[in-house]
């Protein structure tokens, strides 16, 4: 992953009406590795990997790096918000001649979907992202066949920029610009 940039990380915990957007603790593991193992959660990703293999290699904090988020709800990890930097090798960029655009992904363990907890973690991450990077946009990409995460994007104010196939399926890919705020 490449640097988000100059920012200090991690930020202050990101707190909603209902969430919290924090760094990892090692009180995160086992739900980062059922994260991971879940076979609901991976279906759009690559399917889910083998508890086994989670097990020996997630260290005792997981995902404890910049651009990674844990959302917590009433104290307990439910799923995870990252930022990152999209390979300029990928298909899909805003500006071509600028790859490494910003990237919001997300995953969820499956007892926290229907509530609306993906659509309020990634737009707290996309205000903080707002707020320490001005003017920068953020792409998304998913698979065509995932109507419920195209549908967070297009909820969160993503644009549909194209569609394209990669990892074997149809992706959606979309970009998300921040309102200017006026002083």
């Amino acid at each position: 992953m490449a640097e988000l940039g100059p920012v200090v990380w991690p930020p202050a915990p990101l707190r909603t009406e209902r969430l919290v957007l924090r760094e990892s603790e090692a009180r995160d593991r086992a739900a980062y590795i059922d994260l991971f193992a879940s076979s609901e959660v991976r279906t759009y990703l690559g399917g889910p990997r083998p508890r086994a293999e989670l097990e020996s290699a997630v260290p005792e904090v997981p995902g404890r790096r910049p651009g990674v988020l844990v959302v917590e709800h009433d104290g307990a990890m439910i799923g995870i918000v990252t930022l990152d930097r999209r390979d300029a090798q990928r298909p899909g960029h805003v500006r071509p001649d600028a790859a490494g655009e910003a990237e919001l992904s997300y995953m969820l363990l499956p007892e926290a979907w229907g509530r609306g907890y993906a659509h309020e973690a990634c737009a707290a991450a996309l205000g903080w992202f707002a707020d320490a990077f001005p003017s920068e946009p953020v792409v998304l990409c998913t698979q065509v066949s995932n109507d419920r995460s195209v549908r967070v994007a297009e909820k969160l104010g993503f644009t549909e920029m194209e569609r394209f196939e990669e990892f074997g399926a149809q992706q959606w890919f979309g970009a998300w610009s921040p309102v200017p705020r006026s002083g």
